[in-house]
């Protein structure tokens, strides 16, 4: 029985950018004196909207307009941060044994390819689908159906890997089996519709999610 066709989410699974990126907001808020709530910190998490949610946060809460010199402020910090953010803890023994990779993310091509060059991992990948590839992200499916769909297997014949409720939420509707590993213990609660949370992706084990072939 073959391997499953890995299909990892980007930030947050394979690399600390979203943690790097939710730092980054958290450093303008603090600048502003406004307090991040855990509402909108979720609203935020796995969304490519994510920025837009704590813009109209901020704006509604400050009674104004987020100016150009923050919020060029904050995309310096998300810059910084995120250019000094590791591969996440098993990823590239993951990579490493696994028969099949490939990147489904919501992010841009070029972010992607960015961090993954920088990483020393982008080898590993069969091909990337990115945000860049289709109009719906995720908690829509379209992105996995695609990934699917290039990778030549269906849906039984593949695993995703995700770290966000939208991202599980996508995977599911595509038919995926998925796997969740928060980057926050905080976060597990809000994986359970995922087929197992794992603490790292160190305990990922790919054998117990082979496929029978047809």
């Amino acid at each position: 029985m073959p391997e499953p066709f890995l299909l990892l989410d980007f930030d947050g699974v394979v690399c600390d950018t979203e943690r790097a990126a939710l730092l980054a907001w958290q450093d303008l808020y603090d600048r502003l004196d406004v307090p991040l709530t855990t509402g909108t910190r979720a609203g935020m998490l796995g969304n490519s909207a994510g920025a837009r949610v704590a813009l109209d946060d901020l704006a509604t809460r400050l009674g104004r307009p987020v100016g150009d010199h923050e919020w060029a402020w904050q995309r310096q910090r998300r810059a910084t941060r995120c250019a000094a953010a590791p591969a996440r803890p098993g990823v590239e023994r993951l990579l490493r044994t696994a028969e099949a990779a490939a990147i489904v993310s919501s992010s841009p091509a070029a972010w992607v390819e960015e961090h993954l060059r920088r990483l020393g991992l982008r080898r590993h990948f069969a091909f990337l689908v990115t945000g860049d590839d289709t109009d719906r992200h995720k908690p829509e499916p379209d992105l996995y159906l695609l990934a699917l769909e290039r990778a030549g297997v269906d849906a039984d014949g593949a695993l995703a890997v995700e770290d966000s409720p939208r991202g599980v939420r996508a995977a599911r509707a595509a038919g995926l089996r998925c796997v969740a590993v928060p980057w926050e213990p905080a976060g597990a609660a809000a994986l359970a519709g995922a087929d197992a949370v794992l603490p790292s992706l160190d305990e990922l084990d790919l054998r117990h999610y082979r496929h029978s072939e047809v």
